[in-house]
C-alpha cells in the first residue's frame, strides 16, 4: 500500500523501532562558523534539557570578532553541553557527539573526539574551496581519516532548503535554518521535547511570523530525517537527575550575577544604580538588569569606564547600592576610583567578569588573572574585599554576599567571576526570597560627636566593624567634607598630620582584616588525605571532577575552594599546614599560590593554565596522580575516567 511517493509498509512500527539505548551522561558539542547560529542552537538544546530534569553544564566557545571571516579556522564557534541523570561540576572535556557544520568546525574540533565517537557533519559545507581555505589536502570524509569515529554525513543544507521550498524563502534564508535542522536531528536522537523550542521560535520572530514557521519547518525536517532515514539506527536516553525538591532554571553567570544585585537591593533596602560599559565578557549583567526597572533598578549605560563607575560611587554617596561592571581592562581605568571609594569609605560593587589578557588579550576567553590586580592594583594602601563564585549558579549567592560586605562595612568590594562562569550555565535552585535575609544600611540619622555636641563625625567607626558612619546628602545637621584627600580620625577635616595618615591607614586596613568571613571547608572523605588541592572560582568544578576521578581509582585526596579571597578565613593557615603537600590550579601562572606562600609560609605547589579553556577534568586527574606518587606531574599520557565517574 502507498500513499504518495511514501512507501508505508518501508515506515518502521513503533514495534520494530529499537529501543533507547540508555546512557547515565552524554557530552555534545556543536560547532560551525561564527553565523552558522551554534550559540543559539547550543543553548535551545540546553533549554530543553533543563526542562527535561537533567543535570547540566555549558562551555561555549565562540570567536572575539563580531563576524570572523566565513569557513576559516578563526571564525569557527561552539558549544559544548554536558548533561547527566545525577551531579555534575563540568562541562566535560571530551565530546561524545560532535556537529561539524563545515571543514573549519571539523579540524578545530576534531581532535577532542574520542575513538568511537559520533561525528555528525554536514557534507554541503565540504568543498574544493572551503577545504583548502583551512589547509585540507584531500577530503577527510572520503580519505579515510576519519574512520576511528561513527560518521553520520548529512547534506543538512539541501535538505533544509528542500523543507523549506514552498514557504517562498530565498535559498540564502532557507539556509540559515540548517541549524534548526541539526537541532531537530539531535533532539530526536536524545528524546529532547520539543514543545519550548517552537514556542521560543514564535516568539523570537513574532515580527517576522514566516521566518518563524520556516525555522520551525527546518526544525520538524531534522526530527524527521532522524526518524526515517537507515543512518541513525538507535536513540539514546538520559534520566533526569535526581535534585533537591524545588524550582528550577537554567541561568548563567551573568543573568545569576544580575539577578543576585536585585536580590542585593531587596535585602538592603537600598535603590540600586548600575553604572557600566559595554565590555565582553560582562555586558549581559548591563541587558539583563536594564530589564528590572520595576525592583528599583536604574542602569547607565556611560560614555567610558571612568565615568561608568564615577557615577556608581556618586550613587553610593547619595545612599544607593552603586554597582558598576566589567572586565579586566575595565578594572584598570576604574582603579583611580576605586581607590577614591576605599579613602571614602563607601560601599560599592565591582563585578570584576575576568578574560584573557593582557590589554585587549582575548575578549571571548577565560582566564583569572585579575587576582592580583585585585588586590594591589591602586596606588597607596588601599586594601579592599574580594569574593569569587565558584560556579554560574554560585553567581546569585556571592553578589549578595558581597552587597552585605559593602554595606555592613562601607568599602568598597571586588567580585571576580571570569568568562567561563559568565557564558556557562547549570540549573539552578530558585531560592526562597524569604529566607534571603537583611541587611540594615543603619544610615546616620543625627550628630554622633562624641562630646555630645551638635557636630557630625563622619569618621567616628563603629566599635564592632569599624565602619565608618553613611550619611545620606541633606540630612539635616550631618553636612560633612567629601573627597580624596586624607581625613582626620574622627571629625573628617582635610589632615596632613603624619600620625593621622598612619593611623587611618591602619584601620582602614584593620577594617577589611576583619570582615568576618566563613571558615573554609576541606573535602577530605578518608579523613587522612596527605595532598590538599586548593582553588578558587571557575576551577571548582573541574578540581572536584579530577579528584572524583582520582578517589574513583583508589586513591585519597583532599579539596578546599576558597570564596573569599580578601580577607582569607581564620582557619586557613591551620588548614594548609595540616598536609604534606598544598597544590593550587590556577588559569593565570599562579598568583593565589603567591598569596598563600607569602601570607602562611607553606611550600604551597603550583599548578597553572593560560590557555583561554578551562581545565579538563582528566587533564587535573594526572596532575593529581602525579603528586601522589611523587613524580612530575607534567609527565604522562591522559587516560580515561573510571567507570561510573562523574565530571
Amino acid at each position: 500500500m502507498t500513499t504518495g511517493d511514501i512507501d508505508v509498509g518501508d515506515i518502521p512500527h513503533s514495534s520494530d523501532v529499537p529501543a533507547p539505548q540508555t546512557r547515565d551522561r552524554v557530552v555534545i558539542r556543536f560547532a560551525g562558523d561564527s553565523g552558522d547560529g551554534m550559540q543559539l542552537t547550543g543553548d535551545r538544546f540546553t533549554s530543553e534539557t533543563a526542562t527535561f530534569g537533567n543535570d547540566l553544564s555549558t562551555l561555549p566557545n565562540f570567536p572575539a570578532e563580531i563576524r570572523a571571516p566565513a569557513g576559516t579556522l578563526p571564525g569557527v564557534s561552539s558549544f559544548q553541553l554536558h548533561f547527566a541523570n545525577y551531579d555534575i561540576v563540568t562541562p566535560g572535556d571530551r565530546p561524545d557527539v560532535l556537529v561539524a557544520m563545515n571543514p573549519a568546525a571539523l579540524k578545530a574540533n576534531i581532535g577532542d573526539l574520542p575513538a568511537g565517537g559520533i561525528l555528525i557533519v554536514n557534507t554541503d559545507e565540504f568543498t574544493k574551496r572551503n577545504l583548502t581555505k583551512i589547509g585540507y589536502d584531500a577530503d577527510p570524509l572520503e580519505d579515510g581519516s576519519l574512520e576511528p569515529y561513527q560518521v553520520h554525513p548529512v547534506a543538512m543544507a539541501t535538505l533544509t532548503r528542500g523543507a523549506l521550498e514552498e514557504t517562498g524563502l530565498s535559498k540564502k534564508d532557507a539556509e540559515r535554518a540548517k541549524n534548526m535542522f541539526a537541532l531537530g536531528l539531535l533532539s530526536w536522537m536524545y528524546h529532547r521535547p520539543s514543545e519550548g523550542t517552537e514556542r521560543f521560535l514564535r516568539e523570537k520572530f513574532a515580527k517576522r511570523p514566516e521566518l518563524a514557521e520556516a525555522n520551525i519547518l527546518a526544525f520538524r525536517a531534522g526530527h524527521a530525517y532522524g526518524e526515517t532515514t537507515e543512518s541513525f539506527a538507535v536513540t539514546y536516553e538520559v534520566a533526569p537527575a535526581k535534585l533537591q525538591p524545588g524550582t528550577y532554571r537554567q541561568i548563567t553567570g551573568n543573568t545569576a550575577l544580575a539577578y543576585g544585585i536585585v536580590a542585593a537591593g531587596r535585602v538592603t533596602g537600598l535603590p540600586v544604580f548600575l553604572g557600566s560599559y559595554p565590555i565582553t565578557p560582562a555586558s549581559d549583567i548591563l541587558h539583563e538588569l536594564s530589564k528590572h526597572k520595576a525592583f528599583n533598578v536604574t542602569t547607565f549605560q556611560a560614555e567610558d569606564e571612568i565615568a561608568g563607575v564615577g557615577a556608581a560611587l556618586g550613587a553610593s554617596f547619595g545612599g544607593s547600592l552603586g554597582v558598576t561592571t566589567t572586565s579586566g581592562p575595565g578594572v584598570a581605568l576604574k582603579s583611580e576610583t576605586i581607590g577614591l571609594a576605599v579613602a571614602l569609605e563607601l560601599p560599592l560593587l565591582i563585578v570584576d567578569v575576568q578574560r584573557g589578557g593582557p590589554s585587549t588579550g582575548l575578549p571571548t576567553k577565560t582566564e583569572q588573572a585579575d587576582l592580583l590586580q585585585a588586590m594591589f592594583g591602586r596606588n597607596g594602601e588601599a586594601p579592599l574585599p574580594i569574593i569569587a563564585p565558584r560556579s554560574p549558579g554560585d553567581c546569585f549567592d556571592a553578589a549578595i554576599e558581597a552587597a552585605r560586605i559593602a554595606v555592613t562595612y562601607r568599602t568598597p568590594v571586588i567580585l571576580l567571576s571570569d568568562g567561563a562562569l559568565a557564558n556557562g550555565s547549570e540549573p539552578w535552585k530558585v531560592p526562597d526570597a524569604s529566607a534571603l535575609g537583611t541587611v540594615d544600611p543603619n544610615f546616620a540619622t543625627e550628630p554622633n560627636a562624641p562630646d555630645g555636641s551638635d557636630e557630625f563625625w563622619p569618621y567616628l567607626r563603629d566599635a564592632d566593624t569599624l565602619a565608618r558612619p553613611w550619611a545620606v546628602p541633606g540630612t539635616p545637621g550631618l553636612e560633612h567634607r567629601i573627597g580624596g584627600l586624607e581625613k582626620a580620625d574622627g571629625r573628617g577635616s582635610i589632615s596632613y598630620e603624619p600620625d593621622n595618615h598612619d593611623r587611618m591607614v591602619r584601620l582602614r586596613a584593620e577594617k577589611i582584616g576583619g570582615i568576618r568571613v566563613p571558615d573554609a571547608e576541606v573535602d577530605d572523605p578518608s579523613g587522612d588525605a596527605d595532598v590538599l588541592v586548593v582553588g578558587w572560582g571557575s576551577t571548582f568544578g573541574p578540581i572536584v571532577a579530577g579528584a572524583r576521578r582520582v578517589r574513583g581509582m583508589g586513591h585519597k585526596i583532599a579539596t578546599l575552594h576558597l570564596r573569599n579571597l580578601n580577607p582569607f578565613p581564620a582557619n586557613l593557615g591551620e588548614l594548609l599546614r595540616s598536609y604534606r603537600t598544598v597544590l593550587v590550579p590556577e588559569m593565570n601562572l599562579g598568583q593565589l599560590v603567591m598569596l598563600l606562600r607569602a601570607r602562611y609560609l607553606v611550600d604551597a605547589q603550583s599548578y597553572t593554565k593560560v590557555s583561554g579553556l578551562p581545565f579538563k577534568a582528566e587533564e587535573l586527574q594526572d596532575v593529581f596522580l602525579g603528586y601522589l606518587d611523587g613524580s612530575h606531574p607534567s609527565s604522562g599520557e591522559r587516560g580515561p575516567a573510571p567507570q561510573g565517574v562523574d565530571e
